[in-house]
């Protein structure tokens, strides 16, 4: 087999793509490496022809050091089941009534795909993404469950609600570096057992380990507005609005109804991060989680970038931000030594654990101050981060009794004067500043009066 030059072009185009992908999914890694991740993988996820790849991408996450809490449904195969054995069941506020007779085909069932789940996460051929994954796994009686009784004269039966996650059994075996692995079937301290909603299961787990994230695998590719075009972020106070009227037996829009509802309860209990990504979709998790854009809908009740003091700890993440630029020469290159004695003059903007974005304040004699060194990570800019740091440095100027701030700069100079500064000369600069100006450079110099 011959490769033509072409197509030997193409292949490193593709190769230096992913190599760029790798590194920028560091600060992802470094930020979810420890991390508790609470996993909701319905029936419809286990029985689709992509979960191979959902198996794939979950063993990575354990690799790379993310604790992994699996919380398995069964409604489409409980569903399927009870239709071969034409056993009659009911619903009733989108749950399901169960019966003794129900809830004998249910340990059936969520017995069967349990082991089903866990012979997928032990392959290890040779040539597979899985080879070398030394995956263990735990099961237990991990979720105290009680009945959920009679609602509207309605006896739900042996259907149930969450009492109690035993969390000190779930992070030991975390700590061991075990993946948990919890159905939707409960137990009480009597010896019942209750069929549960796994999305409540999940959502309960969750917001009782203080997990980083919640992550609903959904049939769809998150949340669509009505013209069909992905919602990629929301708060709680919208979900109503994609809560959408069902029949119980159209799987997927019952299970995007029951995803949104938990979202809700996890977000207002302290859970910041809830995703829902497609598990049709080869990649998404893998997407969602290293990647700028995502792919799936984020739903969280605080803001999704944060604006803060830098750290010691941040002078890595600044220098990525700031390396580019100085290679461009729009920045004048600053070492590591030099940044760390300065880190305090920084603000910096995170996403996800990602420095984004930063900027610097230097305060000078006769109570100016130089703002320097904005740097927006190319994938965020155009978002208004830039205003954003300037005006926060701003404050933090004034805050400080400077009467004015100034700035130097080859290539901004009209996005400066937009936001307030005028044009001033060499001369304005305060007299030490003088002194270090470099004239090979010829920055121009704008002046902004607070």
């Amino acid at each position: 087999m011959r490769i033509s030059v072409s197509d030997g072009d193409i292949m490193k185009k593709d190769v230096i793509h992913y190599v760029d992908w790798f590194r920028n999914s560091t600060s992802y890694i470094n930020a979810h490496r420890g991390k508790v991740f609470v996993f909701l993988l319905p029936g419809e996820a286990v029985a689709h022809e992509n979960f191979r790849n959902i198996v794939y991408d979950l063993s990575l996450l354990n690799s790379l050091g993310v604790k992994l809490v699996i919380v398995h449904g069964a409604r489409q195969q409980i569903s399927e089941e009870l239709r071969r054995q034409s056993i009659e069941y009911q619903y009733h506020k989108d749950l399901r009534i169960t019966t003794p007779r129900v809830l004998d085909v249910i340990k059936q069932i969520v017995g069967s795909l349990g082991i089903e789940i866990e012979s997928r996460f032990s392959l290890g051929l040779v040539n597979s993404p899985m080879h070398g994954a030394d995956m263990r796994f735990c099961r237990g009686n991990f979720i105290v469950a009680r009945p959920l009784g009679v609602h509207d004269g309605v006896d739900f039966q042996n259907t149930g609600l969450v009492r109690k996650v035993r969390t000190d059994e779930i992070q030991k075996q975390l700590s061991l570096g075990n993946i948990v692995l919890v159905s939707n079937l409960g137990y009480s301290s009597t010896g019942e057992v209750f069929n549960l909603s796994a999305e409540e299961i999940a959502t309960e787990t969750a917001i009782a380990l203080k997990s980083e994230k919640l992550i609903f695998f959904v049939p769809g590719p998150g949340i669509t507005n009505a013209e069909g075009d992905l919602v990629s972020a929301i708060t709680p106070e919208l979900i109503d609005d994609y809560v959408k009227t069902a029949d119980p037996e159209d799987l997927e829009t019952v299970a995007l109804n029951h995803s949104l509802q938990a979202a809700r309860k996890a977000c207002n209990n302290k859970v910041n991060r809830i995703h829902l990504i497609s598990h049709q979709q080869n990649g998404a998790l893998i997407q969602e989680l290293f990647t700028p854009q995502g792919t799936g809908t984020l739903i969280s009740d605080n803001s999704m970038e944060h604006l803060r003091q830098a750290s010691v700890k941040d002078v890595g993440g600044i220098l990525a931000l700031i390396k580019p630029m100085e290679q461009e020469g729009i920045l004048v290159e600053r070492s590591r030594e030099l940044l760390e004695t300065e880190v305090e003059n920084f603000a910096v903007v995170e996403f996800e654990g990602m420095l984004i974005a930063c900027a610097a304040l230097y305060p000078f004699e006769d109570q100016s101050g130089e703002i320097a060194c904005i740097a927006i990570h190319p994938e965020y800019r155009g978002k208004g981060h830039g205003s954003e740091l300037l005006a926060a440095l701003e404050n933090n100027a004034r805050s400080q009794g400077l009467k004015n701030i100034f700035i130097l700069t080859t290539a901004a100079t009209h996005w400066f004067l937009e936001n307030g500064f005028t044009n001033s000369s060499v001369d304005a600069l305060p007299e030490s500043k003088k002194q270090l100006y470099n004239y090979q450079r010829n920055s121009k110099v704008l002046i902004k009066a607070l």
